[in-house]
């Protein structure tokens, strides 16, 4: 209980500190803070994701020890349910306008996705003891064809974003459809990539008991093993769980082995908690990292940009000091005016205020002239320059680096179009500094206090 108290502590600590150093910074770089936020807010998370009738609810029944979710072949439940235990509540259920506005609650950011999402969100508090240190969410199964009109939300925006959360995803597969759903591949191929490492995805083939054989099974698992290989693009194809109701077949006639697999899958379940502050210390490197490349990329533009200014500013005082000294003398050739020109009544002893009129005006006019030159030819050149060469404003001498600037250009281009010529002095460099500074010092410091 100790090491518990002390995670919570640990993850408070870093709440605070995160939300005063990095919530500016993200704002300032146009990037959403609200992943972060969320993920510092509650309590560990396991995603359980698949197709219909691949056995989720099945799953999450047998792990808290009671009739939760409801069961069956067709579909039975197209909602994203979260399901937790607090103290002194019991079998509540919380409809998800109320969550996404309860600031103690880590879904606030869902209500971009709009009403129809949210009318398809609840909470369900129960009385287990397995579920006092995380929650589990059961989301809608996937399907072959369906589009953002078809749901009235974008499905793999918010798996996204809830796979962001999450400690744990379990991506479970029906042996009668092993790994065909399009969902699925998009799932795989995409949407969980982005948003939560590897090692956090677990694959598991459910139902496995329904196999009339052997030659059966054998058949369901190659074919899931050869659509794995084209969805992730690997030939090391990563572990697959097997699993199956002990409600629905005899421990006597389920294959070796078949046991100990599920037993094993149900134990990483519950491991998940143990893999919090970790899970959050990597979101907020990974994402503090994806920031840091747009600062580096806006302050070397600006950095650049700056240069030309001086060349410009350089120029424009040098003519408007000429301008200033002998400007005046040739007006006076010219179209004989002023009557007095400024060297002039220096020499003669005669000179006054007046006199300095004409000068400055004609020096003003060059520095005026100069600063427009400057925002509508010379700033705009450099920003077109920039926009079509991104990629030419970082150092992209790794792999890591390369992906993270594929991820990031988009975000990269969008701050370089929202630039002015004020952003000059926009502090930017102090901005990047901050970011320097929390990677190197502050990240690192709690990494050592979870390692310790």
């Amino acid at each position: 209980m100790g090491h518990k108290m002390n995670e919570k502590e640990l993850q408070k600590q870093l709440q605070i500190k995160v939300k005063k150093k990095l919530e500016p910074l993200f704002a300032k770089y146009k990037m959403d803070f609200g992943g972060i936020s969320a993920a510092l807010k509650w309590k560990p998370i396991v995603l359980i994701i698949g197709n219909y009738s691949s056995g989720k609810s099945t799953l999450i029944n047998e792990l808290v020890g009671q009739h939760v979710q409801r069961t069956g072949q067709a579909p039975t439940d197209d909602s994203f349910t979260i399901i937790t235990c607090d103290k002194g509540i019991e079998n509540a259920e919380t409809p998800g306008s109320t969550l996404v506005n309860d600031e103690n609650l880590p879904f606030g950011h869902f209500k971009q996705f709009g009403e129809k999402l949210i009318s398809h969100i609840c909470m369900k508090q129960i009385s287990s003891p397995k579920l006092e240190n995380m929650a589990i969410i059961d989301s809608p199964g996937m399907i072959d064809a369906t589009s953002e009109n078809n749901r009235g939300y974008d499905y793999m925006k918010v798996l996204g974003e809830f796979a962001k959360m999450a400690d744990l995803i379990v991506l479970m597969f029906d042996p009668h459809k092993a790994g065909t759903i399009k969902e699925s591949y998009d799932a795989i191929r995409t949407t969980l990539p982005e948003k939560s490492g590897e090692h956090r995805i677990v694959f598991v083939m459910s139902r496995i008991d329904e196999c009339d054989n052997l030659s059966d099974f054998t058949r369901s698992y190659g074919t899931l093993c050869w659509n794995m290989s084209q969805m992730t693009g690997r030939k090391d194809i990563p572990h697959i769980y097997l699993t199956y109701s002990p409600t629905a077949v005899a421990a006597s006639k389920v294959a070796e082995g078949w046991p100990q697999e599920r037993d094993d899958l149900l134990q990483k379940i519950m491991n998940a908690p143990g893999f919090r502050i970790n899970h959050i210390l990597e979101d907020i490197d990974r994402q503090v990292n994806e920031v840091q490349i747009v600062a580096q990329a806006v302050g070397e533009f600006l950095k650049r940009t700056n240069r030309v200014f001086w060349k410009f500013a350089n120029i424009s005082m040098g003519i408007a000091l000429v301008l200033f000294l002998f400007g005046d003398i040739l007006l006076n050739t010219l179209i004989a005016f002023p009557d007095t020109t400024l060297i002039a009544s220096i020499k003669n002893g005669s000179f006054d205020l007046p006199t300095l009129v004409v000068p400055g005006v004609l020096a003003l006019m060059t520095l005026l002239i100069g600063s427009l030159a400057f925002s509508k030819i010379a700033f705009k050149r450099q920003l077109r320059k920039a926009l079509a060469n991104g990629s030419d404003l970082v150092t992209l001498d790794n792999d890591y680096r390369k992906n993270l600037w594929r991820k990031m250009e988009s975000k990269v281009l969008e701050n370089l179009r929202g630039l002015s010529v004020n952003d000059l002095w926009g502090g930017y460099g102090r901005s990047q500094l901050k970011i320097e500074n929390f990677l190197n010092y502050d990240l690192k410091k709690y990494y050592e206090k979870i390692v310790n």
